[in-house]
């Protein structure tokens, strides 16, 4: 069912080389459910074979034992990368030239989780063991290297922590 869900909130719909990107991730994740080698290496083979047609056409990759929730949104591909050990909660939006991914040699592993309903905007950075929380924004070109709290604002290089500023509440006209 996520197909249908990713498709559902695809702008572009089946013309959108994001929506693909993360098809063939899906794919490739899918073969984690099998236990056998005589099902999980071929779909193996044919998964690296699809991701670096990915890579290559759509400009995304995404490591394929990456944890990435539901209904997620690659509004401009192009440039995108997205670590193997990285966690993407449900409903984000990723931007074209965003790199989620390690910060040190010496911690190939270490990678960011991100919760939900987190934006992330263009040529952002997020790198390292870091956490965002949910209904975070992360700003054009930030590079992200401690955690953001949920609902703040990420900005600046290195970035910033902005809390988010919720708007007054409306006074109702009585009479």
């Amino acid at each position: 069912m996520s197909f249908f869900e990713d498709l559902r909130v695809a702008r572009e719909g089946v013309l959108s080389l994001g929506f693909w990107a993360l098809q063939v991730y899906r794919f490739g994740h899918l073969r984690y459910r099998f236990r056998t080698p005589l099902i999980r290496y071929p779909l193996g083979a044919l998964h690296l074979v699809l991701a670096k047609l990915a890579e290559m056409f759509c400009g995304v990759t995404i490591g394929v034992s990456a944890k990435i929730g539901r209904r997620l949104i690659i509004e401009h591909s192009g440039a995108i990368v997205v670590h193997g050990n990285a966690e993407i909660g449900d409903d984000c939006i990723i931007r074209q030239g965003v790199t989620i991914g390690n910060r040190y040699l010496h911690d190939p592993f270490g990678a960011p989780v991100i919760g939900n309903r987190v934006n992330i905007g263009a040529g952002a950075k997020i790198l390292g063991r870091v956490r965002i929380g949910d209904d975070a924004e992360i700003g054009a070109n930030a590079v992200v290297i401690k955690d953001v709290p949920a609902g703040a604002v990420a900005v600046g290089v290195p970035a910033r922590i902005l809390e988010k500023k919720t708007p007054p509440a409306r006074e109702s006209a009585a009479p």
